[in-house]
């Protein structure tokens, strides 16, 4: 168990593992906590890298629609609210 909190030359320090079920965990240290309620984890050799997972952008989504075959009804102008009687 380490007493202090050294860093080493990359910026890491050591964390502790632990069982949560069948699962190995560890807690994030507050310093490097990620945004958002999801991550994505892979290993590169030995390491294990933990990313936090962006949320597609509305653009991203709406490229993966299908288009419409059907036409649109036609729409009457509006009034501005400013001709409008309140």
């Amino acid at each position: 168990m380490y007493t202090e909190n050294p860093v080493n030359k990359q910026g890491g320090r050591p964390v502790r593992l632990f069982r949560n079920g069948r699962n190995q965990a560890l807690r994030i240290p507050r310093e490097f906590e990620l945004p958002g309620e999801e991550a994505m984890i892979h290993k590169e050799g030995e390491r294990l890298i933990i990313e936090p997972l962006k949320k597609p952008s509305l653009l991203a989504i709406l490229a993966t629609l299908e288009p419409l075959d059907e036409d649109f009804p036609e729409i009457e102008d509006q009034p501005a609210e400013d001709d409008i009687a309140l």
